[in-house]
């Protein structure tokens, strides 16, 4: 189930850190919340189930309505899927990549296909803890701080849209901010 968590981004010094601002795992708050904040959140449905080691073309193909209508606007010419297994020989070096605070020049536009993933997205003086699973699609603009935590066991498949046909390309903040937060909750139980 979809979840959003809000946090102080100083909670950490005050007592009760781990206590959110709010906490929901209702579809209608979660995309209120998001959207007051320039994030846009969806559910679609998704009935498609996946071979278990479906080709990233397999996967384009059996999403391709889905794919067309995302980039029917004509601002993601650009997509792949990703798939992250328990047994992926990079998982590691992946998460540690996905979990330092970034921006990017584009849109991360994201739908998840199968599993889970948690977007930590620090807007103003709040974190933003989200919770993404299978028929989600989330839409970070550009410039926004934020990190991704696809967990210790990842398991998940997303499409990922670009309007740069280069991919994913991250501008690292420096901030320790997703380190604290690390420290501070154990990430790795919310996915």
């Amino acid at each position: 189930m979809s979840r959003l968590s809000i946090h102080a981004e100083d909670c950490f010094s005050r007592p009760q850190a781990t206590k959110p601002l709010l906490e929901s795992v209702d579809p209608t708050v979660i995309t209120f919340e998001l959207q007051s904040r320039g994030i846009d959140f969806e559910r679609w449905p998704t009935p498609i189930d996946l071979k278990e080691k479906a080709s990233e073309a397999s996967i384009l193909s059996a999403y391709s309505e889905e794919i067309a209508h995302v980039q029917s606007e004509g601002r993601y010419p650009t997509v792949d899927a990703i798939r992250m297994t328990p047994e992926h020989p990079q998982r590691e070096e992946l998460r540690q990549k996905f979990l330092a605070e970034h921006t990017h020049a584009e849109d991360e536009v994201r739908f998840f296909v199968e599993g889970r993933g948690l977007f930590c997205l620090h807007i103003k003086q709040e974190v933003l803890l989200v919770l993404c699973e299978k028929n989600d699609l989330i839409s970070v603009p550009a410039g926004t701080r934020h990190w991704f935590d696809m967990g210790s066991k990842p398991q998940f498949c997303a499409l990922r849209f670009f309007n740069n046909p280069e991919g994913w390309i991250a501008n690292f903040t420096g901030d320790s901010i997703a380190t604290k937060f690390l420290k501070a909750f154990d990430l790795d139980q919310m996915i």
